[in-house]
């Protein structure tokens, strides 16, 4: 199972790049009436497509199962959809006056107000053994958070509980439909960017733009760890793991859809995208470079634990 998500994954990274170079080729296929009719078919179809497709894929249930350890609920979600935007709208002051493109800039702040993923955070989460329960229990949540607005989801929460047993028999592949649908919204987003003229990205900013995404990522997971491993925090080391990777990560699958929403019909949206399109892949690449020196910690920590304990 381990080996087929990460094959989703890595034919997902492939597909961005494959996508967005056909959209560079051959932009007027995917612009707004052009033959693909993105302006019905991703406007409305694909996006409900995401969103009905999210809301079946999680497992409502789950959300139950780990609502006993509110305290690290409540610094997650916090953490998450309030303290991460906030400290990304500040530090976007002081980037203002440089000359990295605005609409990268503004991006960033979009990537600050994204939910949490469901699938990354949990996945890296159990690789290294830590709270998995908690992981699902506030990626789910956070998700569900960052789409309560939506009717539809709404709904499809309604929807689940009536085809549940057909869901769990048949084992629907939510995860390659979704990357479909979302490898479409991405490449005629970016064949409206490619056929503008007037949208011009220089390579300083993009640059820029990445060096700034990995940063803030191992400053966000290393303030994480130093707030959950104070002395009385009240965290378990395998709590800590679950803090690190859900308090950090962003959804793209959800992040894509709603941007494409609030942005309808902005110029600059593929310029706005781009930063989520970067955070996505660094956080998987970042996380998994780190799950052994995580692991090793977690291992250690625990160790020490039952060492101390008295014998009875």
């Amino acid at each position: 199972m381990r080996l087929l998500e990460r094959a989703r994954k890595e034919w997902f990274m492939v597909g961005i790049v494959v996508a967005i170079g056909a959209a560079k080729l051959e932009p007027s296929v995917g612009v707004n009436g052009g033959p693909l009719k993105p302006e019905i078919t991703v406007s409305y179809i694909a996006v409900a497509t995401i969103f009905f497709n999210s809301g079946l894929s999680l497992k409502t249930e789950e959300l139950t199962s780990a609502l006993v350890h509110l305290r690290l609920h409540l610094f997650i979600q916090i953490f998450t959809l309030a303290f991460f935007p906030a400290a990304i709208w500040l530090f976007l002051q002081l980037l203002s006056v440089t000359s990295i493109n605005e609409w990268l800039l503004k991006g960033l702040q979009t990537v600050g107000c994204m939910p949490p993923p469901v699938s990354s955070a949990v996945i890296l989460t159990k690789a290294v053994g830590g709270n998995e329960a908690a992981a699902i229990f506030n990626s789910a949540f956070g998700s569900f958070l960052g789409i309560v607005v939506t009717p539809v989801l709404l709904l499809l929460f309604i929807v689940r509980r009536y085809i549940k047993d057909w869901l769990e028999r048949k084992k629907p592949p939510f995860g390659v439909v979704s990357s479909s649908v979302l490898l479409m919204i991405i490449y005629t987003t970016f064949c409206d960017t490619f056929s503008n003229p007037n949208i011009d990205l220089d390579k300083f900013s993009l640059i820029l733009i990445l060096f700034i995404i990995v940063s803030v990522q191992l400053s966000f997971m290393l303030l994480t760890f130093i707030f959950s491993t104070r002395n009385n925090s009240g965290f378990t080391p395998a709590d800590t793991v679950a803090i690190i990777f859900c308090s950090t990560h962003k959804s793209l699958t959800l992040g894509i859809p709603m941007l494409k929403i609030v942005f309808a019909g902005h110029e600059h949206l593929s310029l706005i995208s781009v930063p989520l399109l970067i955070y996505h892949p660094a956080q998987i690449l970042l996380g998994s470079v780190l799950v052994p020196t995580i692991k090793s910690w977690m291992v250690s920590r625990q160790k020490g634990v039952k060492l101390t304990r008295p014998t009875v």
